[in-house]
């Protein structure tokens, strides 16, 4: 096994491993994957992304949206159900 030494931005290398975290690997394991995967494919084969959905800016934002409905401070932008009903009919 070779030790790689690689020097990084230190954020780029915070918002790297969270993904990586997220993705249920470490930093480690993803560099040898995208070492073997390029060897094998003979060029950067893959782009592997985290859905923006479960960012924590989405999710902070979900939360205030719904902790503004529950205090009052906002309406729904849907219809309740049973209105959709009446209006298929």
């Amino acid at each position: 096994m070779a030790n790689v030494s690689i020097r990084v931005d230190d954020i780029v290398k915070r918002q790297a491993e969270r993904i990586c975290s997220e993705l249920g690997m470490s930093l480690s394991t993803a560099t040898n994957l995208f070492y073997k995967k390029m060897v094998s494919y003979g060029g950067i084969p893959f782009e592997l992304k985290v859905d923006p959905f479960y960012s924590q800016e989405n999710q902070e934002h979900l939360e205030r949206v719904i902790g503004n409905y529950y205090n009052g401070k906002s309406q729904p932008i849907h219809k309740d159900i049973a209105e959709l009903e009446e209006m298929e009919k």
